[in-house]
């Protein structure tokens, strides 16, 4: 009775605000293209000013839309006083702050490659500094301001010697063919004769020059599926410093392994960074260690491992008397949560402080003063700020609640957040750094926002076999007491990802489609992230019947608590493993109307040899061939029920999709349409999987567009 009539309350007052704001329309399609998001706050060494990026869409001739960044500079206590450092038409990234604050180190492109380049934020123009053939990244400055360590690529045939690894072609040794690529940079001399009528050697030679212009493609190695193509080269990624001085650079590690995470030493002698030196390929190698690197004879020593653990992110404390770590217990990898923890100068002591946390968090930086560690990660539906004390562990929350701390900084007393709550996807913040004093820096959104009305969810919480599911309930525009509205439920892939009023990739779809008449119905299933490892294990050899049982659980409690969802008039979408999601549910419940699957996996098996997420099916079922395994999959896969699907269903996939595959689709789709089901398939060309969030525009808002037009074709809306 009480969850009633708080329902009923709930329903008057929503009902009232939108009488009130009569005059407000709901949020369009079309308004994708004004979103602002905010990124990588940092405040200046004086703590006056903030840099940070702007991301935007921005037309170009075509009619079409480009994605666009700036880096801008703010007066903290005069936000209208806002400095543009460069122009919309380039892209820059991993930009850093000079020890003394008066120049800006950056990564932009420069003939076809990036490069480092530095901008003096006093005036004038931006300078390339470095010159690298395959491209550099990455900038970070030494503490005297004097050199800048950097990343750079190096392809695995231009590295001298053998790896310590066999060659993975069968029957064949380094070395026993020409080095074609090597030999147009001038690494290496032709001494082979290339004939295909010749002796074994010649022969050779003949098919690895075809080889070397990808005609064919020879593939040996395991991770060969990119994001939107084959990845057949092996790089690795090392480290190199240049002095400002003179302008020479020199590489600080080379050979057959990458170095990541680089940090300087507080007095400039050393660097370390993340690597693992081992005989395994690389694309077997999820580990990594910390390695010390002398600036003086670049030796490259171990300082940091742990057994059973993979570490990386090194950061010196301000006072450099204490190394921030950040690592994860790799038993059970897949499902231990992230750890930041600290450790002496000279590498002993390694104590963890977030262990008791149980969540995944990221982001970590250090206060002023050395005490304590600031640091963010998803939480119950939000992404919270949270902060831990050096001296005792003692974690607690800075900022938390409904909204997102999607990047932050931190100088003395002073807090600079990107946020993103309902009411708003994106702007700039600042507060004391006890998240008090909030103000607002920027209204890229809010300004364009004045006239919108938005769509705010109700957040509810069951108990459902051990699992404390959180699920939010969203009012369709336009809400009259006694009338009963078309209801869609929205799922979310990963499976480990995590939804709720702080995260940030939804928020337009959500509005548009609460804008359309729709009510929104969304849960957290076992297996999110944001709940801690036993939650996020809680699909384990299960994805199927446990996550549905609590999604649909979530519908059913919205259904009795609302009376204005339309139990007869219910529709169902989700993408990647929420795709996965739908397919299955429509294979076992007739409840819905329509359900929209997209960019998903139907198959299991067949998953693990076309995806670039194939791990997956190891980590969460086991290979194949194992004893047991292969039923265990099958009961699994959508596509194993395919026949039971009567619900009118429309597919999505991106043709350059390798993280989950198209011809997963392809079988689904294929499979109804010879049974004479009620099927449509969409294919978005030159896209992959990120379509959704980083596609080209006109695409993203076709996807949108055909969402809703395919459930209006099943449901009717209240005049």
């Amino acid at each position: 009775m009480r969850i009633k009539f708080t329902s009923f309350l709930c329903l008057l007052l929503l009902c009232s605000s939108i009488v009130s704001a009569q005059e407000k329309k709901p949020v369009q399609l079309s308004d994708m293209v004004k979103i602002v998001t905010v990124t990588n706050p940092e405040i200046t060494k004086d703590g006056k000013r903030v840099l940070f990026v702007k991301n935007f869409l921005e037309p170009n001739k075509g009619g079409e839309y480009d994605y666009r960044s700036q880096l801008l500079m703010m007066d903290i206590q005069n936000p209208e006083s806002v400095k543009v450092l460069n122009s919309p038409s380039y892209d820059l990234s991993s930009y850093s702050l000079s020890p003394d604050g008066t120049k800006l180190a950056f990564t932009r492109e420069w003939e076809g490659k990036s490069q480092i380049w530095i901008l003096p934020l006093d005036g004038g123009e931006a300078q390339v500094i470095t010159s690298e053939k395959n491209g550099a990244s990455g900038p970070v400055w030494s503490p005297d301001g004097k050199k800048i360590l950097y990343s750079f690529s190096v392809p695995m045939w231009a590295i001298e010697g053998d790896p310590s690894w066999a060659n993975p072609r069968p029957g064949r040794k380094y070395g026993d063919e020409p080095n074609y690529q090597a030999m147009k940079e001038g690494l290496a001399k032709d001494s082979i004769k290339q004939n295909m009528d010749g002796d074994l050697s010649e022969l050779r030679a003949w098919l690895a020059n075809n080889a070397s212009k990808n005609d064919p493609r020879v593939i040996d190695r395991l991770s060969f599926l990119g994001e939107r193509g084959l990845s057949t080269d092996i790089s690795f990624r090392h480290l190199g410093v240049i002095d400002l001085s003179d302008k020479k650079s020199e590489a600080l590690t080379s050979g057959y392994l990458s170095f990541g995470s680089a940090v300087w030493s507080p007095d400039g002698t050393f660097i370390l960074a993340s690597s693992f030196e081992s005989d395994q390929h690389p694309d077997e190698i999820e580990d990594s260690n910390i390695y010390k690197i002398n600036l003086s004879d670049k030796i490259v020593s171990l300082f940091l491992q742990k057994e059973n653990h993979r570490l990386s992110g090194p950061e010196f404390s301000p006072d450099g008397k204490l190394i921030m770590i950040s690592g994860q217990l790799t038993e059970d990898r897949s499902f231990n949560q992230s750890l930041i923890g600290v450790v002496k100068p000279d590498g002993s002591g390694l104590t963890w402080l977030t262990e008791e946390l149980d969540r995944r968090v990221g982001g970590a930086k250090w206060t002023d003063d050395g005490k304590s560690i600031f640091f963010s990660g998803a939480n119950e539906g939000g992404i919270t700020l949270y902060k831990v004390t050096v001296s005792n562990g003692k974690v607690s929350k800075a900022i938390t609640g409904p909204v997102g701390i999607n990047s932050f900084d931190i100088h003395g007393d002073q807090l600079v957040y990107a946020k993103t709550q309902v009411s708003n996807p994106s702007e700039l913040y600042f507060s004391t750094i006890e998240g008090k004093n909030e103000k607002a820096l920027t209204d890229f959104n809010s300004s364009w926002l004045t006239d919108r009305w938005v769509s705010e969810p109700e957040a509810h919480h069951f108990e459902q076999d051990g699992f404390g599911i959180d699920y939010w309930v969203m009012p369709p525009f336009g809400l009259k007491e006694g009338v009963k509205y078309p209801t869609l439920l929205e799922m979310h892939g990963g499976p480990t990802a995590m939804w709720g009023p702080g995260e940030s990739s939804m928020w337009h779809e959500f509005q548009v489609l609460a804008g359309r008449g729709y009510g929104i119905v969304y849960a957290n299933p076992r297996g999110s992230g944001g709940y801690g490892k036993a939650f996020q294990k809680g699909n384990y050899r299960d994805w199927g019947d446990g996550p549905a049982k609590d999604v649909l659980a979530a519908l059913d409690k919205a259904g009795e608590e609302y009376d204005w969802i339309d139990k007869d008039q219910l529709v169902l979408t989700g993408g990647s493993y929420a795709g996965y999601l739908t397919a299955w549910i429509v294979g076992h419940d007739h409840r819905f109307k329509a359900a929209l699957t997209q960019r998903g996996v139907y198959e299991l098996t067949f998953f693990m040899g076309e995806g670039n997420a194939w791990r997956l099916v190891p980590n969460y079922f086991g290979y194949p061939w194992e004893e047991g395994v292969k039923e265990i999959l099958e009961y699994n896969s959508p596509q194993t029920y395919v026949q039971n699907i009567e619900t009118p269903l429309m597919i999505f996939h991106g043709d350059n999709d390798l993280r989950t595959g198209v011809r997963q689709s392809e079988l689904l789709y294929k499979s109804l349409k010879i049974m004479g089901k009620p099927v449509e398939y969409i294919r978005y060309p030159n896209e992959g999987h990120e379509l959704s969030r980083s596609g080209a525009v006109h695409r993203r808002l076709d996807r949108i567009g055909r969402i809703v037009e395919f459930f209006e074709r099943y449901v009717t809306h209240p005049n």
